[in-house]
């Protein structure tokens, strides 16, 4: 691939990158459009036409690596396992 193809490329990419950036935006802009809806009318679960909407509370529980970390750091260190993976960016 010769450095004139390599750039249209990335040209391309940034596009691409750049639109599914915007349109990930207006999909979260209606997302929390149907939410602030939920809430006014003070519903956990809604149906519109076909479609059955749930905006619910999760309770889950998480492991606090950071707090553990500081009170038992030798079983930490014994636990942790170095992960290899490969990181692909492009820079201006």
């Amino acid at each position: 691939m010769s450095k004139i193809e390599l750039l249209a490329k990335i040209e391309l990419l940034n596009k691409y990158e750049a639109m599914v950036e915007e349109m990930k935006a207006q999909a979260d802009t209606i997302r929390n459009e149907i939410k602030a809806e939920m809430d006014a009318r003070e519903l956990e679960e809604m149906i519109a036409g076909q479609y059955i909407i749930r905006y619910t509370a999760v309770l889950s529980n998480r492991f606090d690596t950071t707090a553990f970390k500081k009170v038992m750091p030798e079983i930490y260190k014994a636990y942790t396992k170095q992960v290899s993976s490969r990181r692909f960016t492009i820079s201006v």
